[in-house]
């Protein structure tokens, strides 16, 4: 996997659109930017929908780019696979989130019973504003050379007997495009479009 794509949503991605990251096997570094796909980004069109120029190169795409799918993609892009913060590089995203040592932590049940839970004397844990991480998150995956940060909603998954073949995205324009991949993976946490449609059995998703 030589270079990178996200396609990047807002902060809160379950309320904005969520986010696609993709990896392509093209050896050029392609510059981040923020902008929507143009149509010199195009391949084909039909019916409505165009397919990216990058549809043909992908390795991986990630739909969701919180914790887990920023990380991933910036696990993807460094050798050793997923590893601590700390070993990634990414430990100074926890700078400016406001983050406090936790030596403990208690949860209170809607019935009202209440529990508390401590960490291990030679662990430590962090606590921090969700927003900001993500952001630097974000940030510090597409500040890799390979890299580049477009947005787009994910709509729906491509299947294709059976198989995940890629996703459909719409731009801030409201542009239709296609994008496919050898894998894709689904981040898009708790409120989930498309977690139900990966299910068999299907299954209601409860908040």
């Amino acid at each position: 996997m030589d270079s990178k794509h996200i396609f990047g949503g807002a902060v809160a991605a379950f309320l904005f659109g969520f986010v696609v990251l993709y990896s392509s096997r093209r050896r050029e570094k392609i510059k981040a930017s923020e902008k929507t796909p143009t149509k010199k980004n195009l391949k084909s069109c039909g019916n409505g929908v165009c397919r990216s120029n990058f549809a043909g190169n992908t390795d991986v795409i990630i739909v969701g780019a919180g914790v887990a799918g920023s990380a991933l993609a910036y696990a993807l892009a460094k050798a050793g696979g997923c590893i601590k913060l700390a070993e990634l590089g990414l430990e100074d995203c926890l700078d400016g989130s406001d983050s406090q040592t936790v030596f403990s932590f208690a949860a209170v049940h809607k019935d009202g019973k209440r529990g508390a839970i401590s960490f291990p004397s030679n662990s430590s844990a962090r606590g921090f504003h969700y927003g900001r991480f993500v952001q630097k998150l974000r940030h510090k995956a597409a500040s890799l050379p390979s890299v580049n940060l477009e947005q787009g909603t994910v709509t729906s998954l491509v299947e294709e007997n059976g198989i995940i073949k890629g996703v459909l995205y719409k731009t801030k324009a409201g542009q239709e495009l296609a994008a496919s991949a050898s894998l894709t993976i689904v981040c898009d946490g708790c409120f989930s479009n498309l977690r139900s449609n990966l299910c068999n059995p299907k299954v209601k998703i409860l908040h």
